[in-house]
């Protein structure tokens, strides 16, 4: 492991601050981290591949080659300090299982980790992983909604909810949604709503929707569903 005291000090300086640990930078831990340093938030990037770390270098707060199943190198590289951190490691089954068991010990606040299998996700939540995720999973269903109908985006959320942007089908068209019967005849509500050329804004009662808009509703997943299969 290649670091410096300089390196060290600025590393947990940065824990004071809105900061993540993702440990293992494999496509799913370096889109996130990615993503995390584009909002702006301070990520310490951990990998064993020096190839990977130097690929990452300048694109992260810090990222450093070392092997993330040892308590001393995470120690020394303030993971302890952190109250969030990531898990990416799916390949290797023990590293993911004896590192989340690291953080886990190390008390910090929010642990998430990624699964590559159900059995994989319970023993992460055996061990006390608050966050348990299943990308290639979900994603494949977020897929499979988006190709079924005419959905142009799916969220779905814990207990049967969902929010889907589609495009309006005609039983709303040209009509006022307080008069159009989508919360009582299909049981959703029409959240937001976007005219071509323009943003979203809230829908309200007094929103007539054109054929043209693009909506967002919500509600229970199958009537979201049905509802952007409507014509």
């Amino acid at each position: 492991m290649v670091r410096n005291r300089r390196t060290r000090a600025r590393t947990r300086r940065a824990t004071d601050a809105e900061s993540v640990a993702v440990i293992g930078l494999g496509r799913f831990g370096q889109a996130l981290a990615l993503e995390l340093a584009d909002e702006e938030t301070e990520v310490l990037g951990v990998d064993s591949d020096a190839e990977i770390v130097q690929s990452l270098s300048g694109a992260l707060t810090h990222v450093v080659r070392a092997d993330s199943t040892r308590e001393e190198a995470l120690r020394q590289l303030g993971v302890h300090e952190f109250d969030r951190a990531v898990v990416g490691i799916g390949t290797d089954l023990e590293a993911s299982i004896l590192t989340t068991s690291l953080l886990v010990s190390f008390g910090i606040r929010d642990v998430w980790a990624k699964a590559t299998s159900q059995a994989h996700g319970r023993i992460l939540t055996q061990l006390g992983v608050q966050h348990v995720v299943y990308p290639e999973h979900d994603m494949g269903q977020r897929v499979a909604h988006l190709v079924r109908g005419r959905m142009l985006d799916y969220i779905e959320f814990e207990d049967d909810f969902a929010l889907v942007k589609t495009s309006p089908p005609s039983v709303v068209v040209g009509k006022r949604l307080g008069d159009s019967g989508v919360r009582t005849h299909h049981g959703l509500t029409v959240v937001a709503i976007k005219r071509p050329g323009e943003g979203f804004t809230y829908a309200t009662a007094d929103t007539v929707v054109r054929a043209e808009d693009t909506i967002i509703v919500a509600g229970r997943t199958r009537q979201t569903e049905r509802f952007s299969e409507l014509r």
